[in-house]
């Protein structure tokens, strides 16, 4: 794996900044040299959305319309040639945007009660996969998806995200490999996540982990670089301090309250 200084992390980021003012795309986003030499670029669209552009492959992850109060506008977007559905609830999934995002072939990845009721849709240009957790898909040659559980454990969350339902997604970018993981609490299964270089953790109390859960996450699956998102009203200062000592980039973008 690749380990970045505080430096040379920083002056890559704004590299980073510098290409996505000029792609004109209007969201935050970070640059990585994968182990094939070829660059992935990640947006920071809002919340639980992400974006992932590779080796000219458009990858969605939960786009939704609204975040909040705000309108996000995905126009400046290439279309997906894959979206990722976590789960179903609203701030995750939009269907109507998901249509939008399509061209003809685009493959939909999803939890299986997302893809059932995007299966519904008439004449729609996309293809709908259920991803359950474990479930592996070759999207290219260079990038390879695992769907990973979701889940809350504390007694009385169970209800939020019921285990089985969710996924988080693992993507290796030839070799580059990002955790997204959905709406989850810490859960056993992270610590079968291995050579992590940037890990997405859902940091948004009673619904996934609080920053002292985060935390703990973080030191199971020791990733490279930590971006806490789905943040809500969550005070970050906590992780932050939590891991000033562990060797483990923290990285935070008010965008993805």
């Amino acid at each position: 794996m690749n380990h970045f200084t505080p430096i040379t992390f920083l002056l890559f980021a704004a590299l980073g900044n510098i290409s996505c003012v000029k792609a004109q795309i209007p969201f935050p986003c970070d640059t990585f040299k994968t182990p094939a030499s070829k660059t992935l670029t990640v947006y920071y669209i809002g919340h639980g959305s992400l974006a992932f552009a590779y080796d000219g492959y458009q990858i969605q992850v939960d786009p939704v319309a609204k975040n909040g109060a705000a309108n996000l506008d995905y126009s400046a977007f290439p279309k997906a040639d894959a979206i990722l559905v976590t789960h179903e609830h609203f701030d995750h999934f939009d269907p109507k945007l998901i249509g939008k995002l399509s061209k003809e072939g685009t493959s939909v990845l999803a939890n299986k009660t997302s893809a059932e009721q995007l299966a519904d849709g008439k004449n729609n240009a996309f293809v709908v996969s259920k991803m359950a957790n474990g479930d592996e898909r070759q999207l290219t040659e260079s990038i390879r998806l695992r769907a990973v559980p979701a889940y809350n454990t504390t007694p009385g969350h169970l209800k939020f995200h019921p285990k089985g339902n969710g996924n988080g997604y693992v993507l290796d970018f030839d070799g580059f490999i990002v955790y997204v993981s959905g709406d989850t609490e810490v859960v056993e299964e992270m610590s079968q996540l291995r050579k992590i270089n940037v890990a997405f953790l859902s940091t948004n109390q009673p619904y996934t982990m609080t920053p002292e859960q985060c935390v703990v996450a973080a030191k199971i699956i020791q990733p490279e670089i930590l971006i806490p998102y789905h943040l809500g009203n969550t005070k970050t200062d906590a992780i932050s301090e939590g891991l000033k000592e562990s060797g483990i980039e923290v990285r935070l973008f008010e965008v993805l309250r």
